[in-house]
This record gives C-alpha cells, structure tokens and sequence, in this order.
C-alpha cells in the first residue's frame, strides 16, 4: 500500500498543498506588505520578543519547511516546523477568539486543521514521489520510515519547539492576556 500510485499520490498532494500554503507565508513576510520589518513590529505588538528575531524566525521556517515538504525532504522534521509555526500562533494569537475562523480576531480552526494535516504526512511519510524515497536507504531515513517514529519526531519537534520559543520570546502585555 505505502508504494502504491494512488497512496503516493495523495501524500505528494497534501505535502504540495501544506507545503505551498506556508511558503507563500514566509514569502509575504519577507517580501510583501510591512517586509520582515513590518512583521517584527506585528510580533512585538502581540509581545514576542524580539520582534526582529521572530520575524525572521518564522519566516525562515515557513520558506524552509514549505520547501522541504513540497519535496518530500525530511518530511517529519518539516512537518514538525509547521506543528511549531502553528502552536505559537494559536497560544500567541488566536486561543481567546474561539474556534472559528471567522470569529473576530480568527479563531484556532485554521491552525488546528494545519497542525492535524502536518502531523498526518509526517506520520504516512512522503510517498515514492519524494526525494525521502530516493534516500530511503540512509540510517536516519530507515528510522524515520516508521510512521510511529515519524510521528514522534513530528510530535517533539513541533510541540517542543514551540514551547521553547514561546518559554524564550512570548512575553505578552497584562492587557493582552485577559
């Protein structure tokens, strides 16, 4: 099953999607509206600090592990990056806006459903129309061909990271936390 069309087929299509979507992030902050500039000045105004620093953190990131899952590289570890991109918006963000999307201030839906579709390609794999596939014969490809240690790796990396960064850099006015 792992190596049918069809199964690769769908994984190639979530990962270009997932993958696509959060590049075009990365190239709006770094390119469009406000620039990297406009974004740090955005994350200080929700208390990340530094803004400079954030700004270029999350937009690496999402250039980064956008490139990686359009190609099907080190797919957990991208996936784990997407897991952590979300997780700090939705504590820095949008968890007092409810669940909806709509909902003023947007709500936590968008990222859950990020954050659920990341974990799924990390834990089914890349599928043959990857370039995890054409190294699969590596050690560390071996182990993380296990879709319970792909999702493991996934799992620590997006949610460890996450925690790391909002432990090191979230520190949010009184005003915004209640």
């Amino acid at each position: 099953m792992h190596g049918s069309v069809v199964y690769s087929s769908v994984l190639l299509v979530l990962r270009g999607f997932l993958g696509a979507m959060i590049l075009a992030h990365g190239y709006n902050k770094i390119f469009r509206g406000g620039k990297l500039a406009g974004t740090a000045r955005w994350f200080e105004s929700i208390g990340m600090k530094s803004g400079r620093a954030n700004a270029f953190m999350a937009a690496a990131s999402e250039v980064g592990s956008g490139l990686m899952l359009i190609l099907g590289f080190a797919t957990p570890i991208a996936a784990g990056a997407l897991v952590a991109l979300m997780v700090v918006a939705i504590v820095s963000v949008h968890r007092f806006n409810g669940f909806f999307v709509f909902n003023k201030g947007q709500g936590v839906e968008y990222c859950a459903m990020v954050i659920v579709a990341a974990l799924a390609a990390a834990t089914f794999g890349a599928g043959r129309y990857s370039l995890d596939f054409l190294v699969r014969h590596l050690e560390a490809e071996k182990w993380l061909n296990q879709p319970s240690h792909a999702l493991t790796v996934a799992v620590l990396a997006g949610f460890g990271g996450a925690a790391l960064q909002l432990a090191v850099l979230y520190r949010p006015s009184r005003e915004s936390t209640s």
